[in-house]
């Protein structure tokens, strides 16, 4: 076990992955030179060449166009697009070509590539660099739709992800890439895609969240305890297509009350998706409608107002405390 911050168990797992198998390879704009723009693979260029680790121009839809050819003929292409806001330049090439090629081509052809991006706020960027559009690729038929929260489970979704014989978006929460550090096992332990993983036990109302807001949830459960005698059960979703239903209707079947937290639009968004599963397979158990605690229906603003857009500790607790409330 190594202690390791997000951006290093990524790199940690690319190295790995690229060692134990030539057909992973690394690609996207300044990738290789200069490591990523957040240096998530720093030293791959060095130690596995440019054939393997190379910057491609700037072109959302060229990158993920290659990177659907090279997967075509039986590579495992790892593609960065440096901030989630510019996968909307490639859309036509993930959604006609990565999510469909595989039921196109009736099975014939498996795409196992990855597209990792940095998603969301909290980091003062500009425009264009901190969207949370997770919801517009769980809606795609042919995903698989991830994002960790922490660096043991970044670890092991990004080893799962690239060996997964379907295309993954891989979302990282950029607000967190060094925020702390976990024990991150040296091989890395790949985790079951779409399953998601209870943070905390707890009995009086069930909080979920994934990626950056699960600090934000964890900060506000712990107050919840400390400070309101109230024990939650706190669900980190960490898959967001395929979505775990199984275990989000069991702690709502337990707990009876739940808030969703998550930064991206509210309308639309992955919260309402986990309130129509609940609805369906734990509706008899409710004792109070589901809350939804996320970001506002407007563009994401600029860095001066984003620190009121995000979901903090704060409210995610009122949130919690009007929802045990109701009656």
């Amino acid at each position: 076990m190594s202690q390791m911050t997000i951006v290093e168990a990524l790199n940690h797992t690319l190295d790995h992955n690229m060692g134990a198998d030539e057909d992973v390879c690394v690609m996207g704009q300044d990738v290789a030179v200069n490591g990523g723009v957040f240096r998530v693979t720093k030293g791959l260029l060095d130690k596995y060449g440019e054939k393997r680790v190379f910057d491609t121009p700037l072109a959302e839809g060229g990158i993920i166009g290659t990177a659907v050819g090279m997967a075509i003929y039986g590579l495992k292409p790892v593609a960065e697009i440096q901030f989630s806001g510019f996968t909307m330049q490639a859309f036509h090439q993930i959604e006609q070509n990565m999510a469909r090629f595989r039921n196109r081509s009736r099975s014939r052809y498996n795409i196992g590539m990855v597209m990792r991006a940095p998603y969301g706020g909290g980091i003062r960027a500009v425009e264009h660099h901190s969207e949370s559009r997770e919801a517009y690729w769980a809606h795609t038929p042919g995903l698989k739709m991830v994002i960790p929260s922490g660096p043991k489970n970044a670890a092991g979704l990004l080893h799962a992800s690239i060996n997964d014989p379907d295309p993954v978006i891989f979302y990282e929460p950029k607000a967190v890439y060094r925020a702390f550090r976990e024990d991150v096992p040296e091989t890395p332990e790949p985790m079951e895609i779409g399953k998601a993983h209870i943070a905390r036990e707890g009995s009086d109302i069930t909080m979920i969240a994934y990626g950056a807001m699960m600090r934000q949830t964890m900060e506000a459960a712990e107050d919840l305890v400390d400070e309101h005698d109230i024990d939650p059960e706190v669900i980190d979703l960490l898959s967001i297509s395929p979505m775990d239903t199984e275990t989000i209707a069991a702690s709502v079947s337990k707990t009876g009350r739940c808030v969703i937290v998550h930064e991206g639009p509210r309308t639309c968004g992955v919260a309402a998706e986990i309130i129509a599963r609940i609805n369906e397979h734990a509706f008899e158990y409710l004792e109070a409608p589901v809350r939804r605690i996320t970001g506002y229906d407007i563009h994401f603003p600029y860095f001066q107002a984003e620190q009121h857009y995000l979901p903090d500790p704060e409210t995610i607790v009122e949130g919690v405390q009007q929802t045990l409330a109701w009656e």
